[in-house]
């Protein structure tokens, strides 16, 4: 689905949550597959005219779409959250283990942080990256991760987690 590839050396890691309760991980990869994800070309926003990140996870599985050498439009439109990040995107079927979700987001974020250098406090929720022109800019997600829509408490915790990986990792 993506028309547009544009390098990027990733210094970042974002963290989505999908607020699809219908969809799980290969769902959500058809979609982009075939450009169903949607977003308006506008200036100071998409620049490509699709939705597009670099993993999906979900309870199970973790799906790559796009190299993490290439540009996703995930974060905040022209801004660093799209032109150094790498987007992940959690699933919410419902039904599904949002615990096990989290846990192989953990895990898949640790492995990325130790491939390309990038450290723990470079690990961000999308709620970092402020989008122009929206009400409110910084978006509450993952929402999950998030107390009272910021980062807080829960965060933490899962940073915690990420760090017990990567350290397992060295």
């Amino acid at each position: 689905g993506r028309r547009v590839v544009r390098r990027m050396n990733p210094r970042y890691i974002t963290i989505h949550s999908t607020q699809n309760y219908s969809a799980g991980a290969e769902r959500h990869s058809l979609a982009l597959k075939r450009g169903a994800l949607r977003s308006p070309i506008r200036r100071g926003g998409n620049r490509i005219g699709y939705l597009i990140w670099h993993f999906t996870v979900d309870q199970g599985i973790a799906i790559q779409h796009i190299p993490t050498s290439e540009q996703g439009e995930h974060a905040d439109f022209g801004g660093p959250g799209n032109l150094y990040s790498i987007g992940i995107e959690m699933c919410e079927e419902r039904g599904s283990n949002v615990q096990a979700t989290i846990e192989r987001t953990a895990k898949l974020t640790a492995v990325l942080m130790k491939k390309h250098g990038i450290p723990l406090n470079n690990v961000v929720p999308h709620y970092r990256w402020p989008r122009r022109g929206k009400n409110p800019p910084n978006k509450n997600c993952p929402h999950f991760l998030l107390d009272n829509g910021r980062p807080g408490r829960k965060w933490s915790a899962f940073q915690n987690k990420v760090n017990f990986y990567y350290r397992k990792l060295e």
